[in-house]
């Protein structure tokens, strides 16, 4: 039996990053995106990897990113620290394009590894869930109807450490100007949150 946890987790983060399971549903073939460390107290709940994200294998590292750092109030060499953050995606691989955007996460990835590697993660202190697909896998039924009413909501799941995020994607333009209150509320509560966990 394996008494080194660290050991385990980089076990589960090899595999994790081998893993080709949806490779014939991936357009650019699979190459997993993530970042993890047992001693990270922040962990980040996204979708799945764009195309820049893929070709760089770098999370987050793209106009999403940039604003999201924005918000967290994080330079990127903090972001880019596993010992502060842990950055999971739904979906870690790009799914390809649809009609409006990148396509859904694969359904096959958080199931195979989600659990997986949260059992490692005891360090968390704060999860920040963003998107639709992050709050149902993390909220269940404790989620809202809309995205914007479970954001809206964000102060009833602070006993579960868990703040629900709208996507930073520049696409979300027009959810930010028509939800003020997001920039005014969320992002300094969020920035402080942040503050204090580093």
């Amino acid at each position: 039996m394996n008494s080194d946890p660290s050991k385990s987790l980089r076990n589960v983060l090899a595999s994790a990053r081998a893993c080709s399971v949806c490779a014939p549903y991936l357009p650019l073939g699979p190459r997993p995106v993530l970042q993890v460390a047992a001693r990270a107290r922040i962990l980040i709940v996204g979708q799945a990897p764009g195309a820049k994200v893929h070709e760089t294998g770098v999370p987050w590292n793209d106009a999403s990113g940039k604003r999201l750092r924005e918000w967290l109030g994080v330079t990127p060499e903090i972001f880019y620290d596993a010992r502060h953050f842990a950055l999971i995606p739904m979906g870690f691989c790009y799914p390809g394009r649809g009609k409006s955007g990148d396509n859904p996460p694969r359904p096959e990835c958080a199931p195979l590894w989600m659990d997986k590697l949260l059992a490692h993660l005891r360090s968390v202190e704060l999860t920040l869930l963003i998107g639709q697909y992050a709050q149902a896998r993390f909220l269940g039924n404790r989620r809202k109807t809309t995205l914007t009413e479970t954001v809206a909501s964000w102060q009833e799941y602070a006993s579960t450490a868990c703040v629900p995020l709208p996507h930073p994607s520049p696409r979300n333009q027009i959810w930010l100007k028509r939800n003020p209150w997001f920039d005014a509320q969320v992002v300094p509560a969020l920035r402080a949150r942040v503050a204090a966990l580093l």
